[in-house]
């Protein structure tokens, strides 16, 4: 079957090159107009031009000149100068030497013995129990020797721990066990004082510190005839059976 149209009148063949040069037509026209000046060259615009130009004439204000009085000259000197002498004296006051000499004899004031007042200062004298004359003496220790009064008094210190210990109830609980070591100082009037523990748990550090505070007074130790402060320190074992 042959085709109806010739193929030399199709006209979408070149369609792509009209496009281009169209295109290339447009902006070309488009950048004339863009760049395109006019000037205006009447005489009414000239004369417009040259009424709206400023005054360039400035008004300078006139200064009017200070006169300054003339600067005052300094004062000149006496032709003759007069000496006058001074009449009243001057007292001059005479310094003393410090040094002394090596034959010089030094007055020593003479202090009497009487006149020396002495103070006596007494100091807390501290002697240790294993050391000490006359042991600390426990109520109900105060007969026999010095070896049985010291017996006595340990022996009393025990019983006293076993008499009045109590285990306590949240430490049972918790299952705390252990050694506890108490110092305390047993003072000139025979006082209990500076009750000090150490042990694995405060709990039982409180029950002992608890049972040596509960110890009466006892005669307090002697070191050659005078009361001293001795220290003493016991073991109280809290052990769950």
């Amino acid at each position: 079957m042959k085709p109806k149209k010739n193929p030399k009148a199709d006209l979408n063949r070149d369609s792509g090159l009209f496009f281009v040069l169209g295109l290339t037509l447009v902006l070309f026209i488009t950048w004339r107009a863009l760049e395109y000046k006019s000037y205006d060259t009447t005489t009414e615009a000239i004369i417009i031009a040259h009424m709206v130009e400023p005054d360039l004439d400035e008004e300078v204000p006139l200064i009017e000149n200070i006169k300054l009085p003339p600067p005052v000259a300094p004062p000149v000197a006496p032709a003759i100068i007069e000496i006058v002498e001074d009449a009243e004296e001057i007292e001059e006051s005479v310094i003393l030497s410090t040094e002394t000499d090596q034959n010089a004899e030094i007055e020593a004031s003479i202090v009497s013995v009487d006149d020396i007042n002495v103070d006596e200062v007494e100091e807390d004298v501290t002697v240790p129990f294993a050391v000490i004359e006359d042991v600390p003496v426990f109520p109900g220790c105060e007969k026999g020797t010095r070896d049985e009064q010291r017996a006595c008094f340990q022996q009393k210190i025990q019983e006293h721990v076993v008499k009045n210990f109590k285990y306590p109830q949240i430490a049972l609980e918790m299952g705390v066990q252990g050694k506890v070591y108490v110092q305390f100082i047993i003072d000139e009037q025979g006082h209990i004082t500076n009750i000090k523990s150490r042990g694995p748990d405060q709990l039982l550090e409180k029950e002992a510190q608890r049972i040596i505070a509960l110890l009466p007074q006892m005669i307090p130790g002697k070191q050659r005839g005078r009361a001293v402060r001795v220290p003493y320190s016991i073991p109280v074992n809290f052990k769950l059976m």
